[in-house]
């Protein structure tokens, strides 16, 4: 398939331009080739999406549009006119609005001053904000989107889907006519994500032109008209969403065939690691019976809110149980906080990498040092040639792109962050890994490397509980899985036994008036 021009396409009897123009766009930054002859169009009314790797240019080439960065090559048109983005403010008078995944709220500050910030509503044309004008507006424009958040609402008691409902309001309240959204349902359940695309399809209903990045192919599929596809900074093509596949798409991202996506694991399942019987904590989950092997992945999955992540923590000593038993290799233990399990040879990753495994304004090698600092202590003293020593060997084994360890973690793409997490646990020698959506809010390149990893590890003799949603990764990567149903297993299935429909109705409620659940990602 080839790159398609900028050309006009007919709705309807009505021919419409584009309103947005990329052209061979490029951009340097110290060592690096961020944007190499980039092209992209956006038409009026169209929801296009743009999809690649972490480092593939996308979050670059957003910046260039809202004027964060100046280009170094080509050219950025609006309604077929040059113009040159100078700075965010004259992007948005251009009609250019943002929404990013990590949303830029003023938690403490009602929803309507947020939708108005820098943008107030004032009494004529004296310097006074005029609060009737601006909690009106602001429920007008919050009704447009169909919702019912209270304009006098503090921020931040909304949810993550109502904070970017509100978001929208806000780039409305601007005229935007260029909407860009950075990973809009990478924190959102499913029925939350289904009201966004309500919203999103409204809003290109009505004329407004939506770029959307996501790693969810799920929402492009769902929701966009055209896909174009970044690789190492380059175009790679533009295709009308019907005329490719999700294999497809993800060959033109990774640069590979899907084949090779999933690698084949043919490690030998060993001794029994990890043994629970009985395991209860009122309100969370009950009766929780399973062992786990060495060279094993253990699938645990079905719908959020199932119970998974409240198993896990109880594991690890995040919390305690009212009953039942852990054993490991066979004996009897108690744990009571997450260093407990360590010392007993049980890590975990958890789902929230930012909050809970990292500590982003340090360096990768101090982050994969953390939990073994005794190893690194020379007459009390931190050793940093040592610390600098192990950050480059785990760099190097799993291929953390940065350019030192001494890189602060925060600088990293999502991938490479879970890669320096997954090195923080091997240094723990703990041989049962605990790995909570290993992939959640990754690229597929990098998703494809962790399963390598994950792969290897379960070669080596550790022994791998992995929580997911993902439905291909469970058919794919384990060697058994055990569904999760309202805090109870409600199956145990080998992996010749692996069918979509078998998890996913082990999965679903029972009661058929649960309408509206969370269901597995296809």
């Amino acid at each position: 398939m080839t790159q398609q021009a900028h050309s006009t396409r007919t709705l309807g009897r009505e021919t419409v331009a584009p309103v947005l123009q990329v052209e061979h766009i490029s951009k340097l930054f110290p060592g690096i080739k961020a944007l190499d002859d980039v092209h992209f169009d956006l038409r009026p009314g169209e929801i296009h999406a743009l999809v690649g790797e972490n480092g593939a240019g996308k979050s670059t080439l957003i910046k260039v549009l809202t004027g964060v960065h100046q280009p170094d090559g080509g050219r950025i048109l609006m309604d077929g006119k040059p113009v040159v983005m100078t700075d965010p403010l004259v992007a948005r008078r251009h009609g250019i609005a943002a929404i990013y995944q990590h949303l830029a709220a003023y938690p403490h500050l009602s929803v309507a001053e947020n939708i108005f910030m820098c943008n107030e509503q004032r009494q004529g044309k004296g310097p006074f904000i005029s609060w009737r004008t601006t909690h009106r507006r602001a429920e007008e424009l919050l009704r447009s989107l169909g919702s019912t958040i209270s304009p006098g609402e503090l921020m931040g008691a909304l949810s993550v889907a109502q904070q970017q409902i509100a978001e929208i309001a806000k780039a409305l309240s601007q005229e935007a006519r260029v909407l860009i959204m950075d990973e809009p349902t990478a924190a959102l359940s499913r029925r939350e994500s289904e009201e966004l695309y309500n919203i999103v399809r409204r809003l290109r209903d009505q004329g407004t032109a939506i770029i959307l990045i996501s790693h969810r192919l799920e929402d492009t599929f769902t929701l966009a008209d055209r896909v174009s596809v970044l690789r190492d900074g380059r175009s790679i093509g533009t295709w009308q969403v019907e005329e490719v596949t999700a294999d497809t798409l993800v060959s033109h991202m990774v640069g590979r065939s899907i084949d090779q996506y999933y690698p084949n694991k043919s490690s030998q399942v060993g001794e029994e690691l990890l043994r629970v019987e009985g395991l209860s904590r009122t309100g969370f989950f009950g009766d929780i019976s399973f062992s786990l092997h060495a060279g094993e992945i253990l699938g645990l999955t079905g719908l959020v809110g199932a119970g998974r992540t409240e198993v896990v923590e109880a594991l690890c000593g995040v919390t305690c149980p009212d009953t039942g038993q852990i054993y490991l290799k066979g004996h009897p233990v108690t744990i009571h906080s997450p260093h407990d399990a360590l010392k007993q040879g049980i890590s975990l990753l958890p789902e929230d990498r930012q909050k809970q495994g990292l500590l982003l304004p340090w360096s990768i090698q101090h982050n994969i040092t953390l939990l073994r600092l005794d190893q690194h202590l020379k007459g009390g003293l931190l050793s940093y040639p040592s610390e600098c020593k192990v950050g480059e060997e785990y760099v190097r084994l799993l291929s953390i792109k940065a350019q030192t360890p001494q890189e602060p973690v925060e600088s990293l793409s999502g991938g490479n962050q879970q890669k320096v997490v997954i090195a923080k646990l091997l240094t723990a020698d703990a041989r049962i890994l605990i790995m909570d959506e290993p992939t959640k809010g990754v690229d597929v390149g990098s998703k494809a490397a962790i399963y390598q990893i994950m792969v290897d590890l379960a070669a080596q003799g550790y022994g791998i509980l992995m929580v997911s949603s993902e439905m291909p990764e469970v058919l794919n990567l384990c060697d058994r899985a055990l569904v999760m149903r309202s805090g109870r297993i409600s199956a145990m299935l080998r992996r010749q036994e692996f069918t979509p429909e078998k998890l996913l109705s082990a999965a679903l409620p029972l009661s058929a008036e649960r309408k509206g659940e969370e269901v597995l990602h296809g």
